[in-house]
């Protein structure tokens, strides 16, 4: 244990040291991720944060082979082992640097990806057979070396996505590297993967001083594809001998929940909006969570904590006891569908694909065919009065609930007359536009099953809208009046809003 304690102390204080020097030299080179579209970042950030990563990864575990005589040995008594994991991870390692600094094409680096898969399996990192509850044991046989070769470069990838918050992928990391510490300890005898594991933790958490919120420095791809074959590799080892648990490679599986949940829906989003599986978005998990209004620190611990669960889950699991390892996969279920849920993804999956194939909905369609005639004759109405006659008409048509045009001060109509407060409102889909820089408001509501506007009417009724603005403006000029919108009060007896005009927020 207390080689264990040194490699982690180590790796600690060599990242401490060394995050620093390269984030200077980064700067230097030109390797900066300036922020796009779609990232969270709203300033030039270094990168190849994964050199001091990897230094400090391989500092500990040359020296401990050097004064450590156990150690020594383990890598004497499995010298492919250690070539494979130590030699796929440089190369890895520079592949993302190579993408960090100048750039490298997709393809080409899925092709070095399974080049080095292959290495690793020639260096006996391999599967070949895959245990199922209930199903008994799965020989792969010729599919060995394809699987394990998908496995491989399927957890490298899930690594480099989730790089999208400051601090997020380092400490997923760290959770995942302490479950197979906590497993290889608890198994014993595997040496090797637990002096691993102990130098990832220490790396992850002196690099994650320069990486947490606000980032001074990101890991890129040369960190995140060097750590995740260390990873995918490492995991491998009890899948390597065969039968040894019942459900052997589950639990990486399970200690990966987040990185590879976010992988297989990326993939499953992209599939159904006809989009390349490489092409990037703001569809991930924690994209997700910032835009629902989380703050990023409290989106990164959110996700630190499912991660923990899991954690927890996947330890259980390996314990081979049958009903630990199917109460553990249930509790690992219900937590990644909690974040399923959570988040909204298979509600923000249909909204795109819906919005990309123009699959519109039905009261879409009624929007589509009504609003066209609506706004051209709005252009020419010589009235206020007939104005909301023609709104009245279009509402009918498109059997809205309600229709409301309000200004500033309260005065306005409301459609049908009767008050639609209470229960009925409530159950109405309502969308609300401002009115001449918010001196009113225009709202439309009709009865649907959704619970919130679909893209396509938003845009056809803010179309109504600004041509109600406009013949507002032009009939000014014949009508003017004193209250907030302009006519408003042509139009018959006013009507109190159900809310506080001066409290509504724009849409």
């Amino acid at each position: 244990m207390r080689s264990y304690a040194c490699t982690f102390v180590l790796a600690l204080f060599v990242a401490l040291v060394l995050t620093p020097i390269v984030r200077w030299f980064a700067v230097r080179v030109g390797a900066v991720s300036r922020p796009r579209a779609r990232d969270i970042h709203q300033r030039a950030v270094p990168r190849l944060g994964g050199v001091a990563i990897a230094i400090a990864f391989f500092a500990p575990i040359l020296a401990l082979s050097v004064i450590d005589s156990s150690v020594a040995e383990t890598l004497r008594a499995t010298p492919r082992r250690a070539i494979g994991l130590l030699v796929g991870g440089a190369i890895l390692g520079g592949l993302g640097v190579a993408d960090d600094t100048i750039g490298v094409r997709a393809r080409n680096k899925l092709a070095v990806q399974f080049l080095v898969a292959v290495f690793a399996y020639a260096m006996g990192f391999r599967i070949e057979a895959i245990s199922v509850p209930l199903f008994g044991v799965w020989e792969m046989g010729i599919f060995a070396l394809p699987v394990t070769a998908l496995w491989i470069v399927g957890i490298v990838n899930a690594v480099n996505l989730i790089d999208g918050l400051d601090g997020l992928a380092a400490g997923v990391i760290f959770f995942a590297a302490l479950t197979n510490f906590v497993i290889a300890i608890i198994g014993g005898g595997e040496v090797f993967v637990a002096v691993v594991m102990a130098s990832i933790m220490g790396a992850m958490v002196g690099f994650l001083f320069y990486n947490f919120n606000p980032a001074r420095i990101f890991m890129g791809d040369s960190g995140s594809y060097f750590l995740g074959f260390l990873l995918a590799t490492t995991s491998l080892t009890g899948a390597m001998q065969k039968t040894s648990t019942a459900v052997s490679l589950l639990v990486p599986v399970v200690a990966m929940g987040v990185p590879i949940f976010d992988t297989l829906f990326s993939m499953l989003r992209r599939t159904l909006e006809r989009r390349s599986l490489f092409s990037a978005d703001r569809g991930h998990v924690h994209h997700r969570l910032i835009d629902m209004g989380i703050t990023h620190r409290r989106a990164v611990m959110l996700l630190y904590g499912v991660s923990i669960l899991l954690m927890g889950s996947a330890i259980a699991i390996s314990l081979g006891r049958s009903w630990e390892s199917g109460a553990a996969l249930l509790a690992a279920s219900v937590i990644l569908t909690c974040l399923i849920r959570f988040v909204g993804y298979f509600e923000y999956v249909r909204l795109r694909r819906d919005a990309l194939t123009r699959n519109y909905d039905e009261q879409a369609r009624t929007l589509r065919r009504l609003v066209p005639p609506l706004t051209a004759e709005l252009t020419n109405v010589p009235t206020s009065e007939h104005l909301w006659s023609k709104l009245v008409a279009f509402a009918a048509d498109a059997e809205l609930g309600v229709l409301e045009l309000m200004s500033g001060d309260g005065a306005g109509r409301r459609w049908p007359a009767a008050n639609t407060d209470g229960q009925g409102r409530q159950d109405l889909t309502l969308a609300r536009f401002p009115l001449a820089m918010g001196q009113g408001y225009l709202e439309f509501g009709w009865r649907s099953e959704k619970e919130d506007v679909s893209a396509q009417c938003d845009v056809l009724l803010q179309l109504v809208t600004d041509g109600v603005e406009a013949a507002l403006e032009r009939l000014a000029t014949a009508e003017p009046m004193a209250s907030g919108v302009v006519g408003l009060s042509q139009l018959g007896p006013t009507a109190r809003p159900s809310v506080d005009p001066r409290r509504w927020a724009s849409r």
